[in-house]
């Protein structure tokens, strides 16, 4: 099982690099939002922090972020140095180029030691691309783990946004951390009845996502903090709050439908496997879904336990058309060994994924406890 829906990768293994990272994997945060949400306010705050010194920033245009005055040199591949440690490139080429330049300035010693990335999408984008990416590039994979998806969504305008603008929405449904920012111009930008009514909405669209506020770009650095541990282990803890997010919810709300303001529901559901699945099979399944379904699945995480390895869990992250290599556990965390997997979903009903999953896994898939009934037994919410 190689966790990928495109393709079998072998993983090279690097030695000791000159300035002694050597082997650790460097986490990557992408940072999203829609067009003046305030993403380069948030990031002027951060790069000017002594705490944030060893952070490496990928950004649109360097006119967009004020660190003018911060800089120590420029170099001819637009990567700079600022004063307080601080690395920052531009992403005027392919973003595989930037992370690697500064992959091969780390073993020359040419920059400090990073202890993450932060790269800031422009106010249009999709994170997908950026997440695939991450995803299939096979140096990138050796060199770099991706962290989190942070969306910032702007207090004031933030409502009108989601309503008019499907990139809006999707921003916020795949985030696994979301900041409101501007809160301080709410009292005289807009009122405090249609804040609630937009952090209402974020919970509807992304229930599994905790809402930090920022005021004049301030926000708790924690936000951006890096998990420790290996792979599967980030891994794992990241499924982990996606799984109990999702439970919580869909016993808080049942399957009640909302409205999807024309952008195609966003939904969330979990699927479990009472059996252990075939890995060749399984690969077979998520090729499937891929071409199928694609476009419409945003994001899934999931464990499953694996026919050929039933004492160390697999734990899969895919977006999309893609699927990053798989996270191999040391054992399982529970006495709970069933595969479960967090879909998340946009124009697409879970009934549809439902069929696929009884098609293919017949007689393996079983209702989640303490979910509400329903003729198919999936645990499900549907979000706008």
């Amino acid at each position: 099982m190689d966790g990928s829906a495109h393709r079998d990768r072998s993983r090279p293994v690097h030695g000791e690099s000159m300035n002694g990272q050597g082997n650790r994997k460097i986490p990557v945060i992408i940072i999203t939002g829609f067009l003046g949400s305030g993403k380069t306010t948030v990031l002027n705050h951060v790069v000017k922090q002594a705490s944030m010194k060893s952070t490496a920033v990928i950004i649109n245009e360097f006119g967009e972020i004020g660190i003018d005055h911060l800089l120590v040199e420029t170099s001819t591949e637009q990567m700079i140095e600022i004063n307080n440690g601080c690395i920052c490139c531009t992403v005027r080429g392919d973003l595989v180029d930037k992370l690697g330049s500064l992959a091969m300035w780390l073993d020359l010693g040419r920059v400090p030691p990073v202890d993450r990335v932060i790269v800031e999408t422009t106010g249009l984008a999709d994170p997908a691309p950026i997440m695939h990416t991450m995803m299939t590039d096979a140096t990138l994979l050796d060199r770099y783990r991706l962290e989190s998806i942070v969306t910032v969504v702007d207090a004031i305008a933030g409502g009108s946004s989601l309503e008019r603008f499907a990139e809006a929405v999707k921003q916020v449904a795949i985030a696994d951390r979301l900041i409101l920012s501007k809160r301080d111009l709410v009292e005289t930008h807009s009122d405090w009845e249609s804040y609630a009514e937009l952090r209402r909405r974020i919970g509807e669209i992304n229930p599994r996502v905790a809402i930090h506020e920022a005021s004049n770009g301030e926000i708790d650095l924690e936000i951006l903090r890096c998990r420790s541990g290996s792979d599967a282990e980030t891994a794992f803890a990241d499924f982990s709050q996606w799984l109990d997010a999702a439970e919580q919810d869909c016993r808080g709300t049942g399957h009640r439908h909302c409205h999807d303001h024309g952008h195609g529901a966003i939904t969330s559901f979990v699927v479990r496997f009472a059996g252990i699945a075939d890995s060749e099979r399984f690969n077979r399944f998520l090729q499937e879904l891929a071409i199928e379904f694609g476009e419409n699945i945003l994001r899934v995480k999931g464990i499953v336990n694996v026919a050929d390895r039933p004492d160390h869990p697999a734990v899969i992250h895919g977006v999309q058309h893609v699927f990053f290599p798989v996270s191999w556990l040391d054992a399982w965390p529970d006495d709970d060994h069933s595969s479960k997997l967090v879909f998340i979903t946009q124009g697409l009903e879970p009934r549809t994924i439902e069929n696929r999953f009884a098609e293919h896994f017949a007689g393996t898939v079983k209702r989640a406890p303490g979910v509400p009934g329903g003729k198919r037994g999936m645990q499900r919410t549907r979000r706008p």
